[in-house]
């Protein structure tokens, strides 16, 4: 596992949750700083906005700071 707030190639597929555990997506690549995440198709425009991602892209970008831990198959956000 990462340390508490970053990750790795070993953390590609992992759910992205919030802090109340609504699945927003799932990581599908690893930079220096960074996640490329796929959001969960069921993911409402509300949420989508509450995460910065507007349009409909593919993947959107989850910058390091915005993550609290990494939990087993978890990448969970910091509230906001």
């Amino acid at each position: 596992m990462a340390s508490e707030n970053t990750l790795t190639t070993s953390d590609e597929g992992k759910q992205v949750v919030t802090h109340d555990n609504e699945v927003v997506g799932q990581v599908v690549s690893v930079a220096e700083h960074s996640a490329e995440v796929n959001p969960d198709t069921d993911l409402s425009d509300t949420m989508m906005s509450k995460l910065g991602w507007s349009g409909h892209e593919e993947t959107y970008r989850l910058e390091f700071n915005e993550i609290d831990a990494v939990v087993d198959d978890q990448v969970r956000l910091k509230s906001s």
